[in-house]
């Protein structure tokens, strides 16, 4: 189901793209209510425009009918963000969400397999960890820049959904404190921007603690075709995928902030261990 609610998701945003007239550094929809196209359960749908509307980084929303489904816009700025998580040295990627919807059905796909723990790496302002709580996965929001925590905090502190924020370098973190038992590791960053180095790093961490055969890690990719950008399959990821043997299992496409303005999407990928 959730494969068809991103594939209507995607055709909502080339839509929303095409009639925007806003100036907004960042902006991103979210069905107002459940549908054909949207099948999704109301009162997760209420949760994730107070995810929006409790959240700093959006300064404006309207409503508007996109595609024929009745959507509220969410219009903001996340320079302050942006140029914050920069300054750490081990960070693979500066802070630039996916969209809240998609937050949700990348968590809910995850759900489908029957994972227990959402772990999210690289976690911004908590929206993917965020979305597993109201899926009613255990989840745990790791971030290592401070000023996004206290954003998280802040949002935990007005929706009164606590996805269980820590402030800590992931590579740093001891995961046995978790005590995990069919978990999924969202691991944040592209692999042609370091993330190929977090994601090695985590794998290592779940080796160690013999969750191996009872894990999922989802990478986020890029379809897009850059001169020199290496192997572009499984959304630049297959090295590390053949090196760790892992299988894919599932890949999805759905917006990103980053993806507003381009006709592909970011590929999500599922995999587990052989």
């Amino acid at each position: 189901m959730f494969e068809q609610i991103a594939k209507n998701l995607q055709i909502l945003k080339q839509e929303f793209f095409k009639i925007y007239q806003g100036n907004s550094h960042i902006q991103e929809l979210i069905p107002i209510s459940a549908s054909e196209s949207f099948p999704i359960n109301e009162n997760h749908l209420k949760l994730l425009h107070d995810f929006a509307a409790n959240n700093p980084i959006y300064h404006n929303s309207f409503e508007q009918e996109i595609g024929g489904i009745f959507c509220k816009v969410y219009e903001g700025d996340i320079n302050e963000y942006w140029l914050n998580s920069i300054k750490h040295g081990s960070s693979c990627q500066p802070f630039y969400p996916t969209w809240i919807i998609s937050a949700y059905i990348a968590a809910s796909i995850a759900k489908s397999f029957d994972y227990k723990e959402l772990v999210d790496i690289g976690s911004g302002d908590g929206r993917i960890a965020f979305c597993g709580k109201i899926l009613e996965l255990e989840t745990t929001s790791i971030e290592i820049d401070n000023v996004l925590v206290d954003l998280q905090n802040l949002i935990i502190s007005k929706t009164k959904i606590n996805f269980n924020p820590i402030c800590v370098d992931a590579v740093e973190f001891d995961y046995t404190l978790l005590n995990l038992t069919r978990p999924v590791f969202f691991i944040g960053g592209l692999p042609q921007m370091g993330g190929d180095i977090l994601a090695t790093d985590i794998i290592e961490k779940i080796t160690g603690i013999k969750i191996k055969k009872n894990t999922c890690i989802v990478f986020a990719g890029t379809d897009s075709k850059r001169p020199l950008s290496g192997n572009q399959s499984d959304g630049g990821w297959s090295s590390l995928i053949d090196k760790h043997d892992l299988k894919v299992i599932r890949t999805v496409s759905l917006p990103t902030i980053w993806t507003f303005d381009q006709i592909v999407d970011t590929p999500y990928i599922y995999t587990e261990f052989n």
